[in-house]
């Protein structure tokens, strides 16, 4: 049976939780491989809103099993009170539901103290925009080999001496940044409240997936955040702490890439981003206006405004080649809905070279200028499609255009934030 992989082919924030959600019916396992509780999936399911950080977005559906991956980084305390509030909409959530991966990293409280501290000292123009929740000093001790992980739970004494570790590095970064040294015993009183509760969701998530692979199970791969946040292929420094990328599900779960049989990136049919960093193609008129106003651009963590800008065909070449995307989903075309005029950008001008991709430096993405192309927009609402038949034909050739400069087919087509909202091309879980 096929195994699929969905990420965020942009900045983030392109409608990846309504995409699996959707996906997840046809779906057996669905797995999360990366990032924290940083990144947030909204779901409408028959009129009522989830809103998820670290749980899976399958959690909300009866009968599948979800789980966290090795690859993310957890907050214990926030997946305890995540999991309470979803019970309490009526969702049931046991450890026969969710399991998370015995090896995966904890973000303890230190990792969010740190990371504000940081973003707080940093001069202006050196800010990352981190959302503060401790993912990338988590993921600094991961690779520090200095994290407490989720078996580490099991064992007092093992306890202690990883949290000795972590503390001989953040003791001295704190009184660098003149912050309070950390109370060992308060904080190890704390793990071991909170150990019998994860502990309960704890499995060798890479036995339990390759099992279900053998046995002909559809696993989902969700991946967090966007392509363009990825650790190496972003853009850095204005970026997550973890590989965003297709590549990183086999990794982030334990299985091998073989395992990985259709990569689906979603794709708003503009461009948003939250936080610092370049954006070639961001506005800042009435047009950027309306396209935040009409897409209800705030972000579902921080409740932050994201930048909006058109589409970016260039950047989005380079993310499907990165992840090695079979088709993408095509989200909020009914944003688009009653422009006169819409604007693609096909390439850059630095300098005056043409360049169809973005360069890897900071300083040389800065510079660069986004070259339109322009196509008419349409007056007719395509809010709540379903079909081709459905769509104006201005439409349908805005997202053919799309395809053509992206060199990737459109296999799915979300007309609103509804489930059903869906057109389907090219069903990802077809053998």
């Amino acid at each position: 049976m096929a195994n699929v992989v969905v990420v965020g082919a942009q900045w983030g924030d392109e409608g990846k939780g309504k995409i699996v959600d959707w996906l997840s019916e046809r779906a057996d396992v669905i797995a999360r491989f990366q990032g924290g509780h940083n990144a947030g999936h909204t779901l409408v399911i028959d009129g009522k809103v989830y809103k998820l950080n670290a749980l899976p977005s399958g959690v909300v559906r009866g009968g599948k099993l979800s789980v966290i991956g090795n690859g993310v980084v957890l907050d214990p305390w926030h997946l305890i009170s995540e999991i309470a509030k979803i019970r309490e909409q009526g969702v049931e959530i046991t450890p026969e539901t969710l399991m998370v991966a015995e090896n995966t990293p904890l973000i303890l409280p230190i990792h969010g103290e740190l990371d504000r501290a940081r973003e707080e000292a940093a001069s202006k123009g050196t800010k990352i925009g981190t959302t503060g929740r401790g993912i990338g000093p988590a993921y600094e001790d991961k690779v520090g080999r200095r994290s407490v992980r989720v078996a580490d739970l099991a064992d007092e004494k093992t306890l202690e001496t990883r949290v000795d570790r972590a503390l001989e590095h953040h003791n001295a970064l704190r009184r660098g940044l003149g912050i309070e040294e950390v109370d060992r015993d308060a904080l190890l009183t704390k793990l071991k409240e909170i150990a019998p509760e994860v502990l309960q969701y704890a499995a060798p998530v890479w036995k339990v997936l390759n099992e279900k692979r053998k046995a002909g199970k559809r696993i989902l791969f969700e991946g967090a955040q966007g392509a363009l946040l990825d650790i190496d292929f972003g853009t850095y420094p204005f970026v997550t702490s973890s590989n965003v990328i297709a590549g990183q599900a086999a990794t982030g779960v334990g299985m091998g890439p073989g395992a990985i049989d259709f990569v689906l990136g979603i794709v708003k049919a503009y461009t948003t981003r939250v936080g610092e960093g370049p954006f070639p193609t961001e506005l800042l008129d009435d047009d950027g206006q309306r396209l935040g106003e009409r897409g209800r651009e705030f972000g579902t963590v921080t409740g932050r405004k994201r930048r909006c800008g058109w589409f970016d065909a260039a950047l989005l070449r380079q993310t499907c080649a990165t992840s090695g995307m079979n088709g993408i989903a095509l989200t909020k075309l009914d944003v688009l809905d009653g422009f006169e005029t819409l604007k693609i950008c096909v390439a850059y001008d630095l300098d005056g070279e043409r360049l169809e991709y973005l360069p890897t430096a900071a300083e040389l993405q800065a510079r660069c200028v986004p070259i339109y192309e322009e196509m008419p927009g349409w007056s007719e609402s395509t809010e709540g499609a379903r079909s081709w038949a459905e769509l104006p034909a201005n439409a349908i050739k805005y997202v053919r255009r799309v395809e053509e400069l992206i060199d990737c087919p459109v296999a799915l087509l979300s007309t609103s934030p509804e489930r059903e909202d869906t057109i389907l091309v090219t069903d990802p879980f077809a053998d």
